[in-house]
């Protein structure tokens, strides 16, 4: 098994790099939907069903799919020997932030459900304040496994 992720590192991170940016796009799209759905439809309106066809949409079609394949091909690259040094303190500092990146898209699936039943308890600006959190994770992540401190 150690042979085959060897010979297919590069095809390996190359799919995981990719499931990144489709996952980090969505995840920083997903909050700015929710800023404009919270501030401009109204509950039962058409443009409503419009928020929540794009807000399902983004989750189910990319977000989703996006988030399984670089959970896969992270984990593949970190089982692939030679390639994580587990006595440094990146591979913890770069998983916290992507337990933290997971826990985001959770909270976010929970907050359409919210609009989905018409119970969104949230402010347009609290939003934007939660825009941040995929950002702040990402630099936490993208600096563990570049500078690997």
């Amino acid at each position: 098994m150690s042979d085959i992720l060897a010979i297919s590192y590069p095809w390996i991170k190359a799919f995981h790099i990719m499931s990144v940016i489709a996952w980090m796009a969505g995840l920083f799209y997903l909050p700015r939907l929710y800023v404009y759905h919270v501030e401009r439809a109204k509950k039962g309106d058409q443009l409503d069903e419009t928020f929540q066809i794009m807000e399902y949409k983004l989750l189910k079609v990319i977000i989703g799919p996006a988030s399984g394949a670089v959970w896969l091909f992270g984990l593949l690259l970190a089982l692939t020997p030679g390639i994580v040094d587990w006595s440094a303190v990146w591979p913890y500092t770069k998983l916290v932030g992507i337990l933290g990146m997971t826990w985001f898209h959770h909270w976010l699936m929970a907050r359409r459900k919210d609009f989905e039943k018409g119970e969104n308890k949230l402010t347009g600006r609290q939003y934007r304040m939660m825009n941040e959190v995929p950002t702040l994770l990402m630099v936490l992540i993208v600096l563990s496994v570049v500078v690997k401190f």
